[in-house]
């Protein structure tokens, strides 16, 4: 498939910007480019057709079954577009007095109220761009807290072995020293091991729960306090917010810092680049520390801005992603209190149905419930019959479904990791469940038809190895 660079002709064209209404600035001959800027002369018709055929070659949640474990690739409903698109926000500039955007700023104000609730945090900001901003920003304030104590010893942060690989870099780059700890064998976090681990020297652990497996860590109250009784600080990772939204708070569980991915759990569309946003809350005692301007609420009924006394500083210039907020709120008030457990409910419900279908014929690695998601291990089928878990996710292709995150978490061999999400039907589930038992049929009978999928994909399996070692990168 040829770039839209390479289709552009002389000659061809198009106008998509109305004529100009105001005089004419030209910018001095200094300031003008010595080399022509390079776009393709391309027609309407070229362009739509150019970026239709692109369309057609990628898969998204409007496609078909979805199911990227840790991810959250659900399907967001189309109200929370067109209110992040109204022109009140979007024609908006953080510059302008306060007194002209408080619409702007009671969107901030509610999401941060309602966001809190949800989580059991005091206070939030919402400048973090991503969730693993969010990681550095949460690492800054458990720093800041320590340092204005005065006790500047402790610079490790307990990672379990499980967890998301954004943690231990998070760490790195707020300065600390990453320690990690095994996990037991039911996927949840060694108590013995944590113990072990803590002590004068410990800022903080850094955990999710449910955890990267899709279980949910019964000793939850115990890890916390555990940590709390060392002199450190828990760290919530919210990657995982969606099977618990609504029914359980991470400052219930004894976290003093949580950040969540509005990109998953609150209605912004997950990949693709952007636009993220991971808000950081925390309890009333890093509140202080908290970077940025927050809306605050008048007695007159309006909203100011307010900046925490002894904040770490700006981590984004302004207020964060504002529209992505715009997007969560919306979610938020649609979907109403009853809404949102329902839908951790729903999630949870989604994954334990795939996970019984399968559990027969697919080797879990956890037994038991799940929360969100599941993970299944081919090791023993990788021994057995030659086919792996990346063989399973090229066959997944060819009946129209996005495979599940591979080879994560790294604590299981061979893993493949299900997160079917609330907004997929029982029929959906049946079909895919019926598409995996087909393809464990032909693990067993026919297992070099695997090795040769995908075969109705616009490429099929390219040769990985040689792909990542002599890449040809196109511009």
């Amino acid at each position: 498939m040829q770039l839209i660079t390479e289709k552009g002709r002389e000659g061809r064209g198009l106008s998509l910007l109305p004529p100009c209404d105001v005089e004419r600035a030209e910018p001095a001959q200094a300031d003008c480019r010595k080399i022509p800027l390079g776009m393709p002369s391309v027609s309407e018709t070229e362009i739509s057709r150019h970026y239709s055929a692109l369309a057609r070659r990628t898969h998204g949640v409007n496609d078909g079954f979805y199911p990227l474990g840790s991810c959250t690739m659900k399907y967001n409903p189309k109200i929370d577009e067109e209110a992040a698109a109204l022109s009140g926000f979007t024609q908006i500039h953080p510059l302008q007095p306060a007194e002209t955007a408080q619409g702007c700023m009671e969107v901030l104000y509610l999401a941060e109220k309602y966001l809190c609730e949800i989580t059991g945090m005091s206070a939030m900001t919402f400048q973090p761009a991503a969730g693993a901003h969010g990681e550095f920003t949460g690492l800054l304030l458990i720093k800041a807290w320590h340092h204005s104590r005065g006790d500047m010893k402790r610079t490790k942060i307990i990672v379990p072995d499980s967890a998301h690989g954004t943690n231990p870099a998070s760490a790195a780059m707020a300065g600390l020293t990453v320690v990690n700890v095994p996990s037991a064998p039911d996927g949840s976090v060694d108590l013995e091991a944590l113990r072990e681990a803590v002590g004068e020297d410990t800022a903080g652990l850094m955990l999710t729960n449910p955890n990267t497996v899709g279980m949910f860590d019964e000793n939850i109250l115990e890890i916390t306090k555990i940590v709390h009784e060392a002199g450190g600080l828990n760290y919530y990772d919210g990657a995982n917010l969606n099977a618990i939204m609504g029914i359980a708070r991470p400052g219930d569980m004894g976290f003093d810092v949580v950040h969540l991915n509005l990109h998953k759990t609150f209605a912004t569309p997950h990949g693709g680049g952007g636009p993220g946003s991971g808000p950081v809350g925390c309890s009333e005692a890093l509140a202080p520390f908290l970077p940025g301007a927050r809306v605050q609420k008048k007695e007159d009924g309006s909203y100011g801005w307010t900046g925490a006394e002894q904040t770490i500083g700006s981590v984004k210039a302004f207020y964060g992603n504002f529209l992505v907020v715009v997007r969560a709120l919306t979610y938020i008030l649609t979907l109403g209190r009853e809404g949102i457990v329902e839908a951790a409910r729903n999630a949870v419900l989604n994954a334990n149905y795939l996970r019984t279908k399968l559990a027969d014929t697919y080797p879990m690695a956890y037994d038991g419930l799940c929360m969100h998601e599941f993970v299944v291990s081919l090791q023993s089928w990788k021994e057995k019959y030659g086919v792996t878990a990346l063989d399973v996710a090229k066959a997944l292709l060819d009946h129209g479904i996005h495979p599940p995150t591979m080879y994560f978490p790294l604590i299981v061999h061979e893993a493949l990791m299900f997160e079917p999400t609330e907004t997929e039907s029982r029929e959906t589930l049946d079909e895919a469940a019926a598409a995996l038992l087909e393809i464990a049929r032909l693990a067993q009978t026919d297992p070099e038809a695997l090795h040769a999928s995908p075969r109705t994909t616009p490429i099929g399996r390219p040769d990985e190895v040689t792909a990542a070692r002599h890449p040809v990168v196109r511009g």
